[in-house]
Formats: structure tokens, C-alpha cells, sequence
């Protein structure tokens, strides 16, 4: 497999856990962590489902990666991510010394790799990433677009039916 069919491929196994947590209601986002050409870590947010603020897609696939390989250092990985990470994740990306970072599409209100801050590539940090940008971006995009229009139309038919059965 080539550099580019392999990055499709890791890309659209993201989304397919993206694609899991929009099936329980949870923001869409999914994440892979990638050693020698292996899958060692999966994860999609939860949350909601958890009612912990810290499980995001890629502190969840870090996670598993480290079980995997019996280290928290993942010098030789890469994060496929569907959404630019938060400055949470970004954290736990420096912390595993993840080498490289894929991501979707930008994340204007929270991404802390380009839109909001540059912490992955920031020299005065112990340990810089390098950042691959755009892949997948508008499936990306859309998953979350629909997510959120779903939601608020659900939030305004809820607020209806409380109206009318109050």
C-alpha cells in the first residue's frame, strides 16, 4: 500500500468511529492511532454517554494505543483525526509523543493545532508534531454539520412539545 491509499485508509477508519459516536448521540468526532502500518488505538467521543468532559475521540484512542504497545510513549505513530484536536487533546498528543497528527477538517471555536493556537508545532514545547491538514475535510465537516442541525432541531421540537403539554 502507497503513503496516499494508506492515509485514505486510516482517514476513513476515523470516520467510521466518528460515524459510531453520531450513532449515540454523541458529537461526531473519531480518531486512530497508527503503529508500523497497524491500528493500535481507536476511539469516537463519549462524553455524553460517559458524563466525563474528558473523553474526546483522541484521549480515547491514545489510550488504547498505549495498552497496546505497553507504553505511553508513541514515538513512532501517527493520530488520524476527523476535527482539528482541542488544547485538551493537543496536550495528551505532545504528553504520548505521538510523531505526526492527521486531521479533517479545522475546528475554528476550539482547535488548538491552527485555528486558535499552533500548540502541536510550538518550538518552546518539549516535543513538536507535524501536522498533516485537509484530509477528509469535507466529510469531516459534514458529519458534524449534520450532527448539530439534528441536534437543534431536536432541542426546538422538544421545547414545542413542552409549550403544548404544559
Amino acid at each position: 500500500m502507497n503513503l496516499e491509499s494508506e492515509q485514505t485508509y486510516f482517514m476513513q477508519q476515523a470516520l467510521l468511529e466518528a460515524k459510531k459516536a453520531y450513532l449515540i448521540n454523541e458529537v461526531p468526532i473519531g480518531a486512530v492511532v497508527v503503529h508500523e502500518g497497524e491500528i493500535v488505538g481507536r476511539g469516537h467521543n463519549l462524553r455524553e454517554w460517559l458524563e466525563d468532559a474528558t473523553v474526546h475521540a483522541e484521549v480515547v484512542a491514545i489510550q488504547e494505543a498505549c495498552r497496546t504497545l505497553n507504553s505511553w510513549r508513541l514515538v513512532d505513530c501517527d493520530l488520524y483525526v476527523t476535527i482539528e484536536p482541542c488544547l485538551m487533546c493537543s496536550g495528551a498528543i505532545i504528553n504520548s509523543r505521538i510523531g505526526r497528527v492527521y486531521y479533517g477538517a479545522p475546528d475554528p471555536k476550539a482547535g488548538a493545532v491552527t485555528s486558535l493556537y499552533q500548540t502541536l508545532t510550538d518550538q518552546r514545547l518539549n516535543h513538536q508534531v507535524e501536522v498533516v491538514s485537509g484530509l477528509f475535510a469535507e466529510e469531516s465537516a459534514t458529519l458534524m454539520k449534520n450532527f448539530f442541525k439534528a441536534a437543534r432541531k431536536k432541542r426546538k421540537i422538544e421545547k414545542i412539545s413542552w409549550y403544548f403539554c404544559s
